[in-house]
């Protein structure tokens, strides 16, 4: 990994890059270590800091209490700026109720499987059982099919996700780089998932830092093994930042 630069403006994926993976995505909670790394992240880049989620802004914003800080959610269909304005992307609300009950009643006949309806994109989670992974693609592709190009699927960790078409998280970070304060700086984008790859694209393209969080074939530059060596890059770069007096450092020591 590169220095960090006074320069950055940074994005970040949620499940997966700040925080592990558990069988349920309700299930998730932030520690305060976390949050406090964000937050102080935050003030060193002057609010240059973004979270880029599959999540709605709503969950989001329960994970960070008190934060509020920008954020893309549901991979862009809804976006958050650094003004606290939020922007939605247009989406044909009758065909997703259609394709709302259809997912309930597949989840209805299988045990393990969990619809997580977000208000503009559902998805559809198979982390509690792995072995129903080829039918819940299988279903997914049809019902997706009889929507025509107005919706399309992103997969995910045992997890798929019919969404509004046209929005991903790569365009969710170029929308930030357009704006204050993030114009004019160096994107650096942390995620983990296929669903990342379109932000690590973006973030090439833009001259950037792309970087991968665990195994895997990916378009990212740079890679970190785990959660714990995000945090721990984090940790060092707020170090750089405060020149070696971080209070996050004294706090996590």
């Amino acid at each position: 990994m590169p220095a960090s630069g006074k320069d950055w403006a940074y994005f970040f994926d949620i499940d997966g890059t700040l925080v592990d993976f558990v069988e349920s995505p309700q299930g998730v909670r932030i520690d305060r270590d976390m949050q406090r790394l964000i937050e102080e992240l935050f003030r060193s880049a002057e609010g240059a800091v973004a979270l880029i989620s599959g999540r709605s802004i709503a969950d989001v914003d329960r994970m960070f209490p008190g934060m509020h800080p920008p954020v893309a959610g549901q991979h862009g269909i809804e976006r958050r700026d650094n003004r606290g304005r939020i922007f939605h992307h247009a989406f044909p609300s009758a065909q997703l109720d259609r394709l709302r009950g259809r997912i309930s009643e597949a989840v209805a006949r299988h045990s393990g499987l969990l619809l997580e309806d977000k208000g503009l994109s559902l998805a559809l989670h198979y982390r509690r059982a792995p072995r129903l992974g080829g039918f819940v693609h299988r279903l997914m592709r049809s019902l997706q099919a009889q929507t025509g190009q107005e919706y399309c699927l992103q997969s995910g960790k045992r997890v798929v996700e019919v969404k509004p078409a046209g929005s991903d998280k790569g365009y969710a970070i170029s929308e930030f780089m357009r704006e204050p304060p993030f114009r004019g700086r160096t994107p650096v984008f942390v995620g983990d998932d296929i669903t990342d790859e379109y932000g690590f694209v973006t973030v090439n393209r833009l001259g950037g830092h792309s970087v991968k969080v665990g195994p895997g074939p990916t378009a990212a530059r740079w890679r970190l093994r785990s959660v714990q060596a995000v945090r721990q890059w984090l940790e060092q770069s707020l170090a750089m930042a405060y020149g070696g007096n971080s209070t996050s450092k004294e706090a996590n020591s």
